[in-house]
């Protein structure tokens, strides 16, 4: 197998560090960037070389592109992974909170597309794999702020994918289902979240626990690592869903049911029978 050189970003944790090390377990070039490996560069025991990436970083992002292209030339694929969320109520998230999960988990997709697709261009050649979510077409009560960056992540790259196809540059778009990724620790809830005076605490309370629940016994991340993977040496493009059935038949409800019915189902599953 050819050596590719693969860049996986935020790949500090979950589902973008079980990519990293499936890639290097493969035989691919990896380097796998985050902005927690400020201090730890260089080669990891898993066998990717770790970056210190700050995707909400413009420098960040143009010298990390730069190391990789100097340490092993053009990038051929590009996983994008980094993402945080912030549980409250549409009424209750800040401004401020929204703008800070659109500006990595959409945002900073965009500035690393954007630093590595010249290279691809003129090469004629390339993968871009953002990752967007179940939540990038299905919405849940209290994940306004993460549902409105994955749905921006569906459109942009439906328009990269369209302007990248006639340079060979192929754009797949992976939507993970729960996964025991540990992102708990990117799991961040709004200032006003949960305060005993609002008018959303018991709701939010129950929602909360759901999405906690429904990661803790979500699937393994290393199934997706592999799905992902394949996908590098895979000259077919396309959407993956990587999704348990259950989860799958959310989306298909979704596109099938009346809004109205399917809003009143998913609300009752996430905040009860006062909903």
């Amino acid at each position: 197998m050819q050596a590719k050189t693969v860049l996986v970003v935020g790949a500090s944790s979950g589902l973008g560090l079980a990519t990293a090390r499936e890639a290097a377990r493969v035989g691919y070039r990896v380097f796998a960037g985050a902005r927690s490996f400020a201090g730890q560069e260089g080669v990891a025991p898993e066998g990717f070389y770790r970056l210190a990436l700050d995707v909400t970083d413009p420098a960040s992002v143009a010298r990390s592109v730069c190391e990789v292209e100097r340490l092993a030339g053009p990038i051929d694929a590009l996983i994008l992974c980094a993402a945080r969320i912030v549980l409250g109520s549409c009424e209750e998230t800040s401004t401020e909170e929204l703008q800070s999960v659109l500006d990595t988990n959409f945002m900073g997709i965009v500035r690393v597309v954007q630093a590595v697709l010249p290279s691809m261009r003129v090469r004629r050649s390339g993968l871009i794999v953002p990752f967007s979510s179940i939540n990038g077409l299905v919405g849940t009560p209290f994940t306004s702020a993460y549902v409105a960056s994955k749905h921006a992540v569906e459109g942009w790259a439906e328009c990269l994918r369209m302007e990248c196809r006639p340079f060979g540059i192929r754009v797949c778009v992976v939507r993970p289902g729960d996964h025991r990724s540990g992102s708990a620790a990117y799991r961040g809830h709004a200032r006003r979240a949960g305060d005993k005076g609002s008018p959303y605490a018991g709701a939010f309370a129950r929602g909360a626990a759901a999405i906690a629940r429904d990661e803790a016994g979500g699937s393994d991340p290393e199934r997706l690592a592999r799905v992902v993977t394949r996908l590098i040496a895979n000259n077919k493009s396309g959407q993956r869903l990587v999704a348990r059935a259950d989860q799958r038949l959310a989306v298909w409800l979704h596109d099938l049911l009346p809004n109205r019915l399917f809003s009143r189902i998913l609300g009752m599953y996430y905040i009860g029978k006062d909903q």
